[in-house]
């Protein structure tokens, strides 16, 4: 295993739709598995995209604090429920938060690391981390989805909180 270095604006990988993981071989399963000693490198993660380490593949990562890691292959939101305004940053936009308006709750499906159909529902930071890694998926960053372009601030390092 290794810790990949972040992609970071303007990285144009990050503005592109990825493509489907059409075999969990032995190279996606140690993609995965960088991923996640990526993800856990550093305190304050939540979640990470496949372009974020360079790969234009739809998978992501979440570990958040407490929780059993997350691996979603192919993974798409199909239920939204409520809105709520939060801070959200990212770990390729380093130094800034900004407000975005995210769901309450999700429903996302997806692939395991063994290929077996899964459904997440996540409520709260879960909710959150999953808009925000599958967002990755198709090119979309948060700073696409400020509530106000006003809400972006620049932040020290000991106030991140990156999903």
């Amino acid at each position: 295993m290794a810790v990949l270095p972040i992609r970071t604006v303007p990285d144009p990988i990050l503005r592109k739709k990825t493509k489907r993981v059409t075999s969990i071989d032995k190279s996606v399963k140690k993609l995965i598995a960088d991923m996640l000693e990526t993800l856990h490198a550093e305190e304050g993660r939540a979640g990470l995209a496949a372009p974020q380490v360079g790969v234009s593949l739809r998978i992501t990562v979440i570990g958040l604090p407490e929780a059993e890691d997350i691996i979603l292959i192919n993974g798409e939101i199909v239920r939204r429920k409520g809105e709520r305004v939060v801070s959200e940053g990212c770990l390729s936009i380093p130094g800034y938060m900004g407000e975005v308006q995210r769901a309450e709750s999700v429903t996302a499906k997806g692939l395991d690391i063994n290929g077996k159909n899964i459904r997440i529902k996540g409520e709260g930071l879960l909710a959150q981390a999953l808009e925000h890694e599958l967002d990755h998926l198709d090119g979309v960053l948060y700073i696409d989805k400020l509530v106000s372009p006003d809400s972006l601030r620049k932040i020290q390092p000991e106030d991140t909180e990156t999903i």
